[in-house]
C-alpha cells in the first residue's frame, strides 16, 4: 500500500500571493510541530520542496528513523510569475480579467511569466509518482490541491473548495481499488 503525508510548511505570515518567492517559515509554534512529528508515521521516507519554508520544516520532522530524501523543486508551490508577492487586489488592478480567469476556470491560463492550474498538477503528478511506499511529503498548499485531483480525480473546482491550513496533514493512501483520502487538513 502505498501511502502520502502531504504536510502544509510552518506559515510565513504573508498576506500576498507566495509561490517560488522563498521566504521563510515561522516555526516558533514548537508545540504543535512536537504534535504533528508524533502523529506522522516514525519509519517513513521525508521529502520536501526545496523552498526554505518547506525545508525548515521538514528539517523539524527529521527523526533518525525517517529516511530524508534530497528536496525537489517538483514539489514547490504554484508559481505566479509577475503577481508574485502582489495581493489579489494589486494583480487586479492590472488586469482584472485575467487574474478573475485564473482563479474561475483554472486549467490552461497562466500567471503572466508563471504557470497555469494544469502546469502544476502535471508537476506534482510526476513527483508524487517517483516517490517511494511511505512518504512525509512537506511542501504547499497549490502542491496539496494538485496531490488531491491528480490522485482522488477530483475537478479543479472540486479541491478549491478545501481548506489546507498550515501544518496540517492530508493522507492519501493507495489501495487496490485505488487512492483515497484519509484525512484532509487534518491538525494533529
Amino acid at each position: 500500500m502505498t501511502r502520502l503525508h502531504l504536510v502544509r510548511h510552518g506559515p510565513t505570515h504573508a498576506k500576498v500571493m507566495v509561490g517560488w518567492t522563498d521566504l521563510p517559515a515561522d516555526l516558533s509554534d514548537t508545540a504543535a510541530i512536537t504534535r504533528l512529528s508524533a502523529h506522522l508515521p516514525q519509519n517513513a521516507a521525508l521529502i520536501s520542496s526545496d523552498l526554505s519554508r518547506a525545508v525548515t520544516t521538514a528539517d523539524a520532522l527529521t527523526l533518525p528513523s525517517r529516511t530524508r530524501l534530497p528536496h525537489d523543486a517538483s514539489l514547490r508551490e504554484l508559481h505566479f510569475g509577475t503577481w508574485e508577492m502582489q495581493t489579489f487586489a494589486q494583480a487586479e488592478a492590472a488586469d482584472p480579467a485575467h487574474i478573475r480567469a485564473f482563479w474561475e476556470t483554472p486549467g490552461t491560463i497562466r500567471a503572466p511569466g508563471g504557470e497555469g492550474w494544469h502546469d502544476i498538477t502535471a508537476r506534482i503528478t510526476a513527483a508524487l509518482d517517483r516517490l517511494p511506499g511511505e512518504t512525509i511529503v512537506v511542501c504547499h498548499f497549490g502542491a496539496i490541491l494538485a496531490a488531491l485531483q491528480c490522485r482522488l480525480g477530483l475537478t479543479a473546482q472540486d479541491v478549491f473548495q478545501h481548506k489546507i491550513d498550515n501544518l496540517s496533514v492530508t493522507e492519501l493512501h493507495k489501495t487496490s481499488t485505488g487512492w483515497q483520502a484519509l484525512r484532509i487538513n487534518h491538525i494533529p
